[in-house]
């Protein structure tokens, strides 16, 4: 079970394990649909051996949302803390997606344009919000 998501300034890299991505595109905030799932989630996904975190941001926005053409930058770094394992961490980042491919060619079904975050519904409700309220406070689209 989740007990906290932490936030950070920075963090060493090597420590980093997942990007999320909080992408807009048309200024409407871009989600995921999983093809297995009737739930949303944000961009982003688990960091392959070898890749640099900022690699795995760009790499899972392609991915999951088809995004060709975006500018994407560093936000902060978050971490989970469970009540049975140690804090892990992951990259949080902002994407502007300028240009998306004609399909999708992963594991997302669908991607889903949105005014404002939804309030339920999510794939992983003790931690999305928790980046979005973060997201908020740094005032990362402004």
């Amino acid at each position: 079970m989740i007990k906290e998501v932490r936030f950070y300034d920075g963090a060493d890299d090597g420590k980093l394990k997942f990007a999320v991505i909080l992408a807009r595109s048309g200024g409407k905030l871009v989600f995921c649909r999983h093809r297995d799932r009737t739930t949303l989630e944000i961009p982003g996904g688990r960091r392959e051996p070898g890749e640099r975190i900022e690699e795995t941001a760009a790499r899972e926005l392609r991915e999951e949302t088809g995004a060709e053409e975006f500018t994407i930058r560093p936000v902060c770094v978050y971490s989970v803390v469970r009540d049975d394992a140690e804090e892990s961490f992951g990259g949080l980042y902002a994407a502007e997606i300028t240009s998306f491919e004609k399909e999708l060619h992963s594991e997302i079904e669908k991607i889903i344009l949105l005014d404002t975050p939804p309030e339920s519904n999510w794939t992983y409700p003790d931690i999305q919000p928790h980046l979005l309220k973060e997201a908020a406070r740094r005032n990362i689209f402004e």
